[in-house]
């Protein structure tokens, strides 16, 4: 437990409102001390939603509106949050936005490469490194990106994914170097196929027959390894990309 002498120490989920980020906010409410910043874009009642969970959930929790691709965004939104709670800290960090627009990349328009890769890759930048200093004065962080199985093996129909959860499994390994030394850890966690809205339009039947387990996952499983990415147990663990996928890129 937090003394009354240290900062309040919080962890931000971007695209916090549904999905596999809706089920971390409420599992790090369940296992830690964090207050819980729920980052959404648009969706403010998803956002209130996962912040009465959080509650419920014994934890507690605040909504933090903005577009991970919009830079002057990012920085206005977390500096003007800093400048209202000065004796807080985001200790934990987790990247999880992401969007698809799949499609052959052939007929691949400019707009949906720029729009899965802005949000997945440009997002992780803008926030993270706006959030680092803080880290490293802190001497103590957790970053924990979520990529995916399209980053790991390629997946056809979404090269603009795999290229974008690919470029920061690449960008997990090399931060993970440069700021090991103050504590700070970098991860990623590859969901593979996750019974969430993104896949709902996904032939599951079909689909969980190359999955070795014989399903999808659930969000609360990834939450499960996310939560214990983010605390004191895993300060060994850095650099890494853990696969929860059911086996099926084992």
């Amino acid at each position: 437990m937090s003394e009354k002498n240290e900062k309040d120490k919080c962890a931000l989920i971007t695209g916090g409102s549904r999905g596999i980020g809706r089920s971390i906010c409420i599992q790090l409410a369940k296992d830690s001390d964090y207050h819980i910043l729920i980052n959404y874009q648009s969706n403010k009642e998803a956002a209130l939603d996962t912040l009465e969970a959080v509650k419920e959930a014994g934890g507690t929790g605040e909504l933090l509106p903005f577009n991970v691709v919009n830079i002057e965004e990012v920085q206005t939104s977390l500096d003007a949050w800093q400048e209202n709670n000065k004796n807080s800290i985001i200790e934990v960090i987790v990247n999880n936005a992401g969007i698809t627009k799949d499609g052959l990349f052939m007929w691949m328009k400019p707009e949906d490469w720029n729009a899965v890769v802005n949000t997945s890759l440009n997002g992780f930048f803008n926030v993270t490194n706006h959030l680092i200093q803080k880290l490293l004065v802190n001497k103590y962080g957790r970053i924990i990106n979520l990529v995916s199985l399209s980053g790991l093996k390629g997946t056809p129909g979404q090269t603009n994914y795999s290229a974008a959860k690919g470029a920061v499994i690449g960008a997990t390994k090399a931060l993970a170097q440069e700021i090991a030394k103050r504590n700070i850890t970098v991860n990623a966690v590859a969901p593979g196929f996750i019974k969430t809205d993104m896949t709902g339009a996904l032939d599951e039947k079909e689909l969980k027959k190359m999955i070795p387990v014989n399903r999808f996952g659930e969000a609360k499983e990834v939450a499960h390894l996310v939560s214990f990415l983010a605390s004191r147990k895993a300060s060994y663990i850095t650099g890494e990309v853990i696969n929860i996928n059911g086996g099926i890129y084992s």
